[in-house]
């Protein structure tokens, strides 16, 4: 596994997070590759590989590899959705877990000290958990409504989601990296970013067409610019 420096204690870079959902951007590896490399052409700061309801796990295997071979001396991270098998056997930085996938303390004893490990939190109850958690961010949502994924509970929308990073903030303090996901896109990354996200997830906003260098690079703008007005009004 491409582990970081566990003396580098530079936060994860969340500000623009892609997600290569394979519901949404297909199977072919190669085409995930240059996905992934003009994501990060344009200011893609951390990946993901989402398969849900893997079938066949050595087919998904040679994807994410084809995927971190995209990304070589690129310094972007890739992780795994869910499977810390696969993260582990693809040699990726990292996992991204949900709240029923396998303990983060267990995917941290598994991966080690240098792996990042995402979680996803929907509730405030949840983030008053992250005091106990050895987690390196947490992606909070879903803030709006999206087709991408089947998201069974209702968006907590940005009122919603600046009560769920308080509480995550009390509970691990400001230090801890807080993500949005969900119906984000140009349109409401910058709002995203002034309700207290250090970053925005996103799906169809970054692979919805063959633009995704530009579609990447306009939604990094947005990103900076909305994080620098904040900083400028704190």
């Amino acid at each position: 596994m491409a582990l970081r420096d566990t003396h580098d204690q530079t936060p994860v870079d969340l500000r623009l997070y892609g997600i290569l959902d394979t519901a949404f951007c297909g199977l072919d590896g190669r085409r995930l590759g240059e996905m992934a490399a003009a994501a990060v052409a344009g200011g893609c700061t951390l990946l993901q590989y989402r398969e849900k309801d893997i079938a066949d796990a050595r087919a998904a295997l040679a994807r994410i590899r084809t995927i971190r071979a995209s990304l070589a001396e690129s310094g972007v991270p890739l992780l795994v959705n869910d499977r810390v098998d696969l993260a582990l056997a693809a040699e990726v930085e990292g996992v991204h877990l949900g709240q029923s996938d396998l303990h983060p303390a267990d995917a941290r004893r598994l991966l080690g000290p240098g792996a990042v490990i995402g979680l996803t939190l929907k509730t405030g109850a949840q983030a008053d958990e992250l005091y106990r958690l050895p987690v390196d961010y947490a992606c909070i949502g879903g803030v709006f409504a999206t087709r991408s994924k089947d998201n069974p509970d209702p968006p907590v929308g940005l009122d919603g989601f600046g009560r769920i990073a308080f509480r995550a903030r009390l509970a691990r303090g400001t230090n801890l990296p807080l993500g949005a996901i969900a119906g984000i896109d140009s349109s409401n990354a910058a709002a995203t970013i002034a309700a207290g996200a250090d970053g925005v997830a996103v799906i169809s906003a970054l692979f919805g067409g063959d633009a995704v260098e530009g579609r990447a690079r306009d939604l990094r703008h947005r990103i900076d610019s909305a994080l620098a007005a904040r900083k400028g009004a704190a």
